[in-house]
């Protein structure tokens, strides 16, 4: 009953912008992820695109929305304002979904991918400046935890909705990215409506964020956490390969996207209590912790493809999200100035965005050339290496607070 209590207490704690940023997240996840979770197969049934193209296209767009962060992030620090820049990078993602309904070529989902992902790069380190704005240094672990949690609803509510929708209508995947549009323009107006921005504090200059002398201000553990998002980036690559494994499991095309709701509900529930747990527990023994989660869902996933084995190595993987993702927001916020927050959330989505793209070049080319099983081998041993480099550098590791 106390640790009930406790957990009450401390949601009731969260301010309510936090809650209403979730919402938002949650919102654009539902319309992104109804495209997303049918876009593999939509690009190798419909377009007749491999898996390597499959994961350029995934490397690229991702790696495009983490490098734009930067410049999205400075931007923020400078004006000193950060919801502006989140509501148009929300409503470019909102206007670029119908692109994906009339892709007649892979250089077109392409584009609709960039673009989209532009949108995403340009409100992501604002966002995350926002939340750390307005969450208590004591509850950040746990704000962070359940905005992601909010956040993950919407990913896995995006391919159930998809599925219903391609059952209804006969595997149309166009008429479902055409639907895909809706949610996305109402996380705009919920943005735009419903989250107070706090008042930039009063000796706040405008200086260039990006200038050598406030990027000697983000110092030496900032750098370690840059450092140890790329590794888990590395090791982790896009989950538009657990998609394609679900295909060859012989799951009916509509089911397909079931796939990434089991992965986003398992993520959804764990997120705020890992969070919530990074506000008490070491941040080092967590993250290897995660890295331990992800080796035993790519040995899982390896094993065969028949669909319990793939549920298991799926939910595993949505277990490591869960204790990690949250976890790299906190420690981003613990280790960088108050006023540098957006650059700090922008250099470290750089970093983990060139390291997604050669991931995923590295998946699509591995899985077309040895075949799916040694693709979640290779990700299980780069883990593996992971840990032991984590564990190395314990000594020197981020400190919790």
């Amino acid at each position: 009953m106390g640790k009930l209590t406790t957990a009450k207490s401390t949601l009731g704690q969260i301010p309510p912008g936090v809650w209403v940023l979730g919402f938002v997240s949650m919102l654009m996840d539902i319309s992104s992820e109804m495209i997303h979770s049918l876009l593999p197969l939509f690009m190798v049934t419909a377009l007749g695109a491999s898996a390597l193209a499959v994961g350029l296209v995934e490397g690229l767009a991702e790696s495009t929305a983490l490098i734009v962060k930067v410049f999205s992030g400075s931007l923020s620090d400078y004006l000193g304002k950060r919801k502006g820049l989140a509501i148009f990078g929300y409503a470019m993602g909102a206007l670029t979904k119908p692109l994906f309904a009339i892709a007649s070529t892979t250089g077109i989902v392409l584009t609709a991918r960039l673009l989209d992902r532009v949108g995403k790069g340009i409100r992501g380190a604002p966002r995350d400046a926002l939340v750390a704005d307005i969450a208590p240094a004591h509850l950040r672990g746990a704000a962070f935890g359940l905005r992601q949690s909010i956040d993950t609803v919407g990913a896995f509510l995006g391919p159930l909705l998809a599925v219903g929708l391609m059952l209804l209508w006969a595997n149309d995947f166009r008429a479902v990215f055409w639907v895909a549009v809706i949610p996305g323009l109402m996380a705009v107006a919920l943005l735009w409506f419903g989250v107070r921005e706090p008042q930039p504090r009063q000796d706040h200059k405008r200086t260039n964020p990006i200038h050598r002398r406030n990027l000697a201000r983000l110092g030496a553990p900032y750098w370690r956490v840059v450092g140890v998002g790329a590794v888990f980036t590395l090791a982790r690559f896009s989950e538009a390969f657990l998609v394609l494994r679900a295909q060859q499991a012989g799951i009916p095309v509509a089911l397909v996207p079931l796939v990434m709701v089991a992965m986003n509900l398992v993520y959804a529930v764990s997120a705020y209590p890992f969070g919530k747990l990074s506000d008490r527990m070491s941040h080092t023994r967590l993250l290897a912790l995660g890295l331990v989660v992800l080796i035993a869902a790519d040995l899982v996933l390896a094993a065969n493809d028949h669909w319990g084995v793939l549920l298991a190595g799926v939910a595993l993987w949505g277990v490591h999200m869960g204790m990690t993702q949250g976890l790299l927001a906190t420690m981003v916020a613990d280790t960088a100035p108050a006023d540098l927050r957006g650059t700090a959330y922008g250099f470290f989505n750089l970093v983990s965005g060139l390291a997604m793209l050669l991931a995923s070049v590295l998946a699509g080319l591995l899985w077309d050339r040895l075949g799916a099983s040694f693709t979640f081998y290779a990700g299980a041993a780069f883990c593996a290496v992971a840990l032991v480099g984590l564990g190395w550098s314990a000594s020197t590791a981020v400190p919790k607070r």
